[in-house]
Protein backbone atom coordinates (compact mmCIF):
# COMPACT_ATOMS: atom_id res chain seq x y z
CA UNK A 1 0.00 0.00 0.00
CA UNK A 2 1.12 3.03 -1.01
CA UNK A 3 0.55 6.87 0.62
CA UNK A 4 -1.42 7.67 -2.52
CA UNK A 5 -4.18 4.74 -1.89
CA UNK A 6 -5.05 6.64 1.78
CA UNK A 7 -5.98 10.12 -0.53
CA UNK A 8 -9.61 10.09 -0.57
CA UNK A 9 -10.62 9.84 -4.49
CA UNK A 10 -13.33 12.56 -4.66
CA UNK A 11 -12.63 14.37 -1.87
CA UNK A 12 -13.06 18.18 -4.06
CA UNK A 13 -16.54 17.62 -4.63
CA UNK A 14 -17.44 17.85 0.17
CA UNK A 15 -15.59 21.40 -0.35
CA UNK A 16 -17.73 23.94 -0.23
CA UNK A 17 -15.40 26.16 -3.21
CA UNK A 18 -15.42 22.80 -5.61
CA UNK A 19 -19.20 21.92 -5.80
CA UNK A 20 -20.93 23.34 -8.76
CA UNK A 21 -17.51 23.28 -10.84
CA UNK A 22 -17.47 21.84 -14.46
CA UNK A 23 -21.11 21.77 -14.48
CA UNK A 24 -21.34 23.66 -17.63
CA UNK A 25 -20.88 21.57 -21.27
CA UNK A 26 -18.11 22.25 -22.98
CA UNK A 27 -18.43 23.82 -26.89
CA UNK A 28 -16.38 23.06 -29.00
CA UNK A 29 -14.52 26.11 -30.47
CA UNK A 30 -12.22 26.38 -33.27
CA UNK A 31 -10.94 29.67 -31.59
CA UNK A 32 -7.53 28.22 -30.28
CA UNK A 33 -6.58 31.33 -28.23
CA UNK A 34 -9.86 30.17 -26.09
CA UNK A 35 -8.78 26.58 -25.90
CA UNK A 36 -5.43 27.74 -24.77
CA UNK A 37 -7.13 29.77 -22.44
CA UNK A 38 -9.61 26.70 -20.83
CA UNK A 39 -5.76 24.31 -20.74
CA UNK A 40 -4.20 27.54 -18.26
CA UNK A 41 -7.48 27.40 -16.34
CA UNK A 42 -7.78 23.91 -16.22
CA UNK A 43 -3.37 23.64 -15.25
CA UNK A 44 -4.08 26.70 -12.25
CA UNK A 45 -7.33 24.04 -11.11
CA UNK A 46 -4.57 21.42 -10.53
CA UNK A 47 -1.97 23.37 -9.34
CA UNK A 48 -4.31 24.60 -6.32
CA UNK A 49 -6.38 21.54 -5.73
CA UNK A 50 -3.51 19.99 -4.97
CA UNK A 51 -2.86 22.10 -2.44
CA UNK A 52 -6.67 22.63 -1.15
CA UNK A 53 -5.57 20.81 2.30
CA UNK A 54 -2.97 23.46 3.00
CA UNK A 55 -3.37 26.24 1.20
CA UNK A 56 -3.66 29.90 2.68
CA UNK A 57 -5.43 30.82 -1.12
CA UNK A 58 -8.65 28.71 0.39
CA UNK A 59 -10.05 30.66 3.56
CA UNK A 60 -12.83 27.93 4.04
CA UNK A 61 -9.94 25.39 4.85
CA UNK A 62 -9.15 25.35 8.18
CA UNK A 63 -5.42 23.31 9.51
CA UNK A 64 -3.16 26.25 7.96
CA UNK A 65 -1.03 28.70 10.01
CA UNK A 66 -2.94 32.04 10.16
CA UNK A 67 -6.91 30.15 9.60
CA UNK A 68 -8.93 30.71 12.27
CA UNK A 69 -8.06 27.40 14.36
CA UNK A 70 -9.62 26.93 16.79
CA UNK A 71 -12.86 27.19 15.64
CA UNK A 72 -15.30 29.31 17.58
CA UNK A 73 -18.63 29.84 18.41
CA UNK A 74 -20.25 33.25 20.38
CA UNK A 75 -23.51 33.69 21.38
CA UNK A 76 -24.89 36.84 23.59
CA UNK A 77 -27.52 37.78 26.10
CA UNK A 78 -28.26 40.65 27.71
CA UNK A 79 -26.27 39.35 30.40
CA UNK A 80 -23.27 37.47 29.57
CA UNK A 81 -20.77 36.97 26.17
CA UNK A 82 -20.41 32.79 25.89
CA UNK A 83 -17.37 31.93 23.54
CA UNK A 84 -17.00 28.09 22.92
CA UNK A 85 -13.70 26.50 20.98
CA UNK A 86 -13.14 22.99 19.95
CA UNK A 87 -10.49 22.12 20.73
CA UNK A 88 -9.77 18.61 19.93
CA UNK A 89 -6.89 16.11 21.33
CA UNK A 90 -5.93 18.86 23.78
CA UNK A 91 -6.26 18.74 27.71
CA UNK A 92 -6.70 21.09 30.16
CA UNK A 93 -3.01 21.74 30.18
CA UNK A 94 -2.60 22.87 26.62
CA UNK A 95 -4.72 25.85 26.81
CA UNK A 96 -4.02 28.91 28.00
CA UNK A 97 -7.15 31.59 27.91
CA UNK A 98 -5.96 35.96 28.43
CA UNK A 99 -8.29 38.84 29.10
CA UNK A 100 -6.24 42.39 28.33
CA UNK A 101 -7.43 45.02 26.81
CA UNK A 102 -10.60 44.23 25.65
CA UNK A 103 -8.99 41.25 23.54
CA UNK A 104 -9.72 37.49 24.64
CA UNK A 105 -6.63 35.17 23.42
CA UNK A 106 -7.09 31.47 23.51
CA UNK A 107 -3.33 30.06 23.29
CA UNK A 108 -1.82 26.50 23.48
CA UNK A 109 -0.18 23.68 21.48
CA UNK A 110 -1.16 21.04 19.83
CA UNK A 111 1.81 18.11 20.31
CA UNK A 112 2.17 14.81 18.16
CA UNK A 113 1.88 11.45 20.11
CA UNK A 114 4.04 9.57 17.22
CA UNK A 115 7.15 10.33 15.88
CA UNK A 116 7.04 11.99 13.03
CA UNK A 117 9.93 9.52 11.10
CA UNK A 118 6.86 6.74 11.84
CA UNK A 119 4.53 8.90 9.90
CA UNK A 120 3.85 8.22 5.74
CA UNK A 121 0.25 9.96 5.55
CA UNK A 122 -1.54 12.89 7.81
CA UNK A 123 -4.22 15.07 7.98
CA UNK A 124 -4.22 16.13 11.77
CA UNK A 125 -2.89 19.67 12.52
CA UNK A 126 0.34 19.86 15.33
CA UNK A 127 1.71 23.02 16.25
CA UNK A 128 1.18 26.29 18.42
CA UNK A 129 -2.06 28.25 18.06
CA UNK A 130 -3.12 31.72 18.96
CA UNK A 131 -7.09 32.92 18.25
CA UNK A 132 -7.76 36.76 19.28
CA UNK A 133 -11.19 38.00 19.69
CA UNK A 134 -12.02 41.37 20.40
CA UNK A 135 -14.82 42.10 22.70
CA UNK A 136 -17.20 45.00 23.44
CA UNK A 137 -17.06 47.10 26.34
CA UNK A 138 -18.71 46.36 29.70
CA UNK A 139 -17.54 43.21 30.53
CA UNK A 140 -17.04 42.67 33.97
CA UNK A 141 -13.49 41.33 34.24
CA UNK A 142 -13.71 39.91 37.31
CA UNK A 143 -15.86 37.41 37.29
CA UNK A 144 -14.78 36.11 33.69
CA UNK A 145 -14.92 32.16 33.88
CA UNK A 146 -13.17 29.97 31.58
CA UNK A 147 -14.38 25.65 31.67
CA UNK A 148 -12.60 23.17 29.52
CA UNK A 149 -14.55 19.81 29.67
CA UNK A 150 -14.25 16.95 26.73
CA UNK A 151 -12.06 19.19 23.76
CA UNK A 152 -14.28 21.90 24.03
CA UNK A 153 -13.50 25.30 25.80
CA UNK A 154 -16.21 27.71 26.69
CA UNK A 155 -15.71 31.11 28.44
CA UNK A 156 -18.39 33.29 29.94
CA UNK A 157 -17.83 36.86 30.04
CA UNK A 158 -20.59 38.53 32.23
CA UNK A 159 -21.71 41.74 31.16
CA UNK A 160 -21.35 44.58 33.90
CA UNK A 161 -24.14 46.56 35.44
CA UNK A 162 -24.73 49.32 33.54
CA UNK A 163 -23.85 47.42 30.43
CA UNK A 164 -26.59 45.36 30.87
CA UNK A 165 -28.81 48.70 31.43
CA UNK A 166 -27.52 49.94 28.26
CA UNK A 167 -29.51 47.21 25.91
CA UNK A 168 -32.28 47.91 24.49
CA UNK A 169 -34.55 45.41 22.55
CA UNK A 170 -36.56 47.20 19.85
CA UNK A 171 -39.82 45.56 18.18
CA UNK A 172 -40.24 45.17 14.67
CA UNK A 173 -43.57 46.26 12.75
CA UNK A 174 -44.43 44.43 10.19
Amino acid sequence: MSVRDLIPQNWTQNLPWWRGRNTQPVEATPDPFVSFLREVDRLFDDFFRSFATRSPVLPGISGWPGTNWPSVEITETDKAINISAELPGLEEKDVEVLLEDGLLTLRGEKTSTTEDSARQFSERVYGRFERRIPLPAGIDEVAVEAAFRNGVLTVTLPRTETAQAQVKRIPLKT
